[in-house]
């Protein structure tokens, strides 16, 4: 099993539910993607979203709760 470090994954101030929700999203996003070209993979969706988060090639944008 992969084990990411969440630390890694924030980069500030998200938190860890906006990370969770913003994987689950990707997740589902790649399984569609997978279903939609008819790929067969051994590899999980949740596993390559975490990856993607993991090398920051996503981000989570928070609305600023100062107002």
């Amino acid at each position: 099993m992969i084990r990411a470090s969440i630390d890694d994954m924030l980069s500030g101030k998200e938190s860890r539910y906006a990370l969770v929700i913003g994987v689950a999203k990707r997740a589902r996003a790649i399984a569609q993607n997978f279903e939609d070209e008819g790929i067969i993979t051994d590899e999980k969706p949740v596993l390559l979203a975490i990856d993607e988060f993991k090398s920051h090639k996503f981000n989570i944008i928070e609305p600023d709760t100062d107002e």
